[in-house]
């Protein structure tokens, strides 16, 4: 009796043995891929999900503790979870990096503009003001407390000119294109002061 169940005691043992080496693999293989899946869009993840890259990361290296720890088993029964929380996110990261690219394509495209339509208004205004500063005079429309206003105001519109061309250069049109809108008001109001039309 006593062989007896010591002989159960053995067999249940090596199927147990047995049960855990044949999830081995399959787990294995399970992480492989799944670490794969997400390496594939990583650098998207890291720009557009920061924050649910990282949940995910910490679910895979939870279950690549498992694995160290040869619970096959667990991680053979979480890893379909795993996959569908990867392939949301991916979808995620795509709708996001679409979005982006679709604004920054906006961006471009209304910059190519203000970059011909503001050196051109700053050029004319540029030459009012020094046609103004030569003379002995200030014309009707303008006077002395206006005029030091249109200087100010145009020198700083000069400087947030070069900011916006800077931004736009390093790759910030998003930014440059709010800056050069800011610029481009600045200049009509000093057209208006000047008594210049807009689009001089």
């Amino acid at each position: 009796m006593r062989f007896a169940k010591i002989f159960v005691a053995l067999a249940a043992t090596t199927l147990m043995i047995a049960g855990c080496a044949s999830q081995k693999e399959p787990a294995e293989k399970a992480m492989a891929q799944a670490e794969s899946s997400v390496a594939e869009f990583r650098a998207d993840a890291e720009k557009y999900a920061a924050d649910e890259l990282a949940k995910v990361d910490q679910s895979i290296t939870k279950l690549k503790n498992a694995l160290a720890n040869k619970d096959y088993n667990v991680v053979v029964k979480a890893v379909p979870s795993l996959n569908s929380t990867i392939a949301s996110l991916k979808q995620s990261v795509a709708a996001k990096k679409a979005d982006a690219d679709a604004m920054m394509a906006a961006a471009t495209a209304e910059w190519t503009e203000l970059s011909a339509s503001v050196p051109q208004m700053v050029e004319a205004i540029q030459s009012r003001v020094d046609t103004l500063g030569k003379s002995r005079k200030l014309p009707a429309n303008v006077d002395k407390a206006t005029w030091e206003t249109v200087k100010t105001d145009f020198e700083t519109m000069k400087t947030e000119w070069t900011d916006a061309t800077t931004q736009f250069a390093s790759g910030q049109a998003d930014a440059a294109v709010r800056k050069a809108r800011e610029v481009k008001a600045k200049g009509d109001a000093i057209l208006g002061k000047l008594g210049m039309t807009p689009n001089a």
